[in-house]
């Protein structure tokens, strides 16, 4: 049986060697693992896994050769959610009804039909193309289709909203939590470049042993500051709406960078950069800090890491007034260009899957923006290759 096993791995990219299938067959022969699969997993992985990187693809591999993969009918249609049950209530839009809801023809255009529906719109809809409501075509409402319109309330699905109208808050990022971030921080320690500073509070054995020589043997003790990782990191962080699926892995994100760096400066914002960005969620609308302080106060070697998913309506971009929350007298590429002229080492961690960029209209703006090669995806792989970005 384990001879399968054996190649199983190989055959899932593990490529664990024969001696290494040599020492978990001795430490079978020795009875360390009896009738429990939990402790034959711990053990199997501690001797055929060479690089913790690697955890997740023995997880899945070990699965399906122990518990066989499931049917496609039983995965499929064996358990189906609730939440989808009750998407099969609304409405099924057809390729044609998905073409007639076009853009009005621009932000401007966009807000004064709004204001129009407001004075017209007497009761509730759901449903058509025109009025303010749920489902449907109309650019106005929440729980339909369209390309580009006002979501009024609701939650979203397209990630497309020119603009929210809805109160919301948002919670902050814990960065205490400590599980899932150990791989990550194994890429995060990819950026790093130590210096000793501070008070000498550490004892340097080299330099004791050497003092001590040298003054005839008569003890001679040599201190030195603690050393630590001296890159400085300026960390921005998107929050809310479609981030909201994104919350845990960014809290990851966050708790490794919090124990990975000394000098880690964070900052939220929605969306995309503007005029300010603010330090607490919970506070966010009356304690906003000024983007241009920001590029003040941190000096040039700061090194820049925007995580978000840059799916957005493409006049958050592009637009004065694009925000879907406040009005911004300054497009978002103002400011991220400004952003650039001072930080010349950036990047972007985007938590959505490469193969969605191409679709997103807004994804390829930003990409264009601060260089395709800049952004990166939130995989153990791709902050590997970023960490390498930046440390060029």
């Amino acid at each position: 049986m384990l001879f399968g096993f054996f190649f199983a791995m190989r055959d899932a990219g593990l490529k664990p060697s024969l001696s290494e299938f040599l020492m978990l067959l001795e430490a079978m022969s020795r009875r360390l693992v009896v009738f429990n699969v939990n402790d034959f997993y711990h053990l199997s992985r501690a001797a055929l896994v060479k690089d913790e990187s690697q955890f997740d693809r023995f997880d899945r591999a070990f699965a399906a050769y122990f518990e066989g993969v499931q049917a496609a009918g039983e995965e499929l249609f064996g358990n189906i959610p609730e939440e989808w049950l009750r998407k099969m209530a609304e409405k099924h839009f057809t390729a044609e009804d998905m073409t007639k809801a076009q853009s009005l023809g621009g932000l401007d255009k966009l807000l004064e039909t709004l204001k129009q529906r407001l004075e017209e719109q007497t009761e509730r809809h759901e449903g058509g193309n025109k009025w303010i409501g749920t489902g449907g075509t109309s650019p106005f409402g929440h729980g339909g289709y369209n390309p580009e319109g006002v979501r009024i309330g609701g939650e979203g699905g397209q990630k497309k909203a020119a603009k929210v109208w809805e109160k919301r808050e948002f919670a902050n990022l814990d960065d205490q939590l400590e599980l899932g971030t150990r791989n990550i921080k194994v890429a995060l320690r990819r950026l790093r470049r130590f210096a000793r500073e501070g008070a000498a509070d550490q004892l340097d054995i080299d330099d004791t042993i050497r003092s001590t020589a040298r003054n005839a043997g008569y003890l001679d003790l040599k201190m030195v500051p603690e050393r630590h990782n001296a890159v400085k990191v300026l960390l921005f962080l998107d929050v809310g709406g479609s981030m909201d699926p994104h919350v845990r892995v960014c809290e990851e994100l966050f708790s490794a960078a919090r124990s990975e760096f000394k000098h880690l400066e964070y900052f939220y914002f929605h969306n995309f950069l503007y005029e300010s960005v603010w330090k607490d969620n919970k506070r966010r609308h009356n304690e906003r800090l000024s983007t241009f302080d920001v590029l003040h106060r941190f000096p040039p070697d700061y090194k820049v890491i925007f995580v978000g998913d840059a799916m957005m309506a493409p006049y958050e971009i592009t637009h004065p007034g694009g925000s879907v929350e406040h009005w911004n007298e300054e497009a978002g590429a103002v400011w991220m260009q400004r952003l650039m002229e001072v930080y010349e080492r950036l990047i972007w961690l985007n938590p959505e899957p490469e193969s969605q960029w191409e679709y997103s209209h807004s994804v390829q703006i930003t990409r264009q923006l601060i260089g395709a090669d800049r952004m990166f995806p939130m995989t153990l792989e791709g902050l590997d290759a970023a960490m390498r970005r930046l440390s060029k």
